[in-house]
């Protein structure tokens, strides 16, 4: 599912140069508007990693998993290195497959 922007909550990390959630997307997808807020230029080229909903210092933005995920007792979890999200994914018979995704953030320190 794509990322879901609050647009109460964001301000696009007004400030920055780049907005935390487009440092993060590892499709480079997310942008900030005219409106100063931020959106997901091609919502159905969204890989679902979740690196802009980890990233955003506001809260501001959120994904919605399938209810199915959660119905049938899968599991999915993400797992913070400092330049990716490995996503943990057990499926209803209990096989595991993990997805490691780059962020393109670069952290100084």
């Amino acid at each position: 599912m794509p990322p879901i922007v609050d647009p109460k909550k964001c301000n696009g990390c007004e400030g920055r140069e780049e907005s935390f959630c487009e440092e993060a997307c590892p499709g480079d997808l997310m942008y900030v508007g005219a409106d100063g807020k931020s959106h997901c230029h091609a919502a159905r080229d969204c890989w679902d990693c979740m690196s802009c909903v980890k990233m955003c210092p506001r809260g501001a933005i959120e994904t919605k998993m399938p209810y199915q995920l959660g119905y049938h007792k899968a599991t999915l979890r993400p797992i913070m290195g400092k330049d990716s999200i490995t996503w943990k994914c057990t499926d209803i018979h209990g096989k595991t497959v993990m997805y490691r995704y780059r962020n393109r953030l670069e952290r100084k320190g």
